[in-house]
């Protein structure tokens, strides 16, 4: 990869230098009324692409922090929620456990079943004397 970016940035270079040297017509800008000034046609250009590579960087870097801003802002988020469900979970489960002592302390469903079998045999025994 360092050899890529190594002939990437010579050709580059090269192609600056061969641009230059084919472009020196001399150039008057025009930058407010009354102030202009006059340049090589290159030097011109290059100013130019060198103000505007300087903001993309700018741009760039700008956005990768508002992009860790954001970043750490949901990380944020994702803790205090990891907080809460540890909360419900041990609510959930404290809950459980009282259901399930009150549960225990009910009298069972086929204890009363039994006793109300037994009671409609007295009733059917009574009623046939």
């Amino acid at each position: 990869m360092r050899q890529i970016n190594f002939t990437l940035i010579f050709v580059f270079g090269l192609s600056m230098v061969f641009f230059t040297l084919e472009n020196t017509a001399a150039t008057t800008v025009h930058v407010l009324p009354g102030l202009k000034y006059t340049t090589p046609l290159a030097a011109l250009l290059l100013l130019s692409a060198g103000i505007g590579a300087t903001s993309a960087w700018l741009f760039a870097a700008w956005s990768g922090m508002l992009n860790n801003v954001e970043r750490i802002h949901q990380s944020s988020n994702l803790d205090a929620q990891q907080v809460r469900i540890q909360e419900l979970e041990t609510d959930l489960n404290r809950y459980r456990a009282t259901v399930e002592t009150q549960l225990g302390l009910l009298p069972s469903a086929s204890a009363e079943e039994e006793e109300a079998m037994e009671d409609a045999q007295e009733v059917q025994v009574s009623s046939s004397d």
